[in-house]
């Protein structure tokens, strides 16, 4: 009689938590994108940015600052196209979870709502 009673205690438990434990796992899904995306830039945009400071570090005349200076304009368009990547990257990755949400929302819905 008990272990019937704990039965359905535990799988009632587990249907009504089934939706907390996919949203929790959408979330956890979402925030590691979104941390392994962020460490990437980061090591991009500091590599980029240890890369000027030793390109700046060897003028030593106005024949080499004018070569520093032309490398700037393919450097800044590089963090352009570096940036514009990025942005895009993280649209896709907001679109993708909130696709996520909504499908696991109507999900739900259909689950508890009378057919």
């Amino acid at each position: 009689m008990y272990t019937d009673i704990f039965k359905s205690f535990s799988e009632q438990t587990e249907k009504t938590m089934a939706p907390y434990i996919k949203f929790n796992k959408l979330v956890a899904k979402n925030v590691e994108t979104l941390t392994e995306l962020q460490l990437s830039a980061v090591r991009t945009y500091s590599e980029m940015g240890l890369a000027q400071v030793k390109a700046a570090s060897s003028v030593t005349d106005v024949t080499s600052m004018t070569v520093f200076g032309s490398q700037q304009f393919a450097t800044v368009t590089k963090l352009s196209q570096q940036m514009m990547d990025d942005s895009a990257k993280l649209q896709s990755i907001a679109k993708e979870f909130k696709n996520d949400i909504e499908k696991l929302t109507t999900d739900n819905i259909k689950a508890v709502t009378p057919a």
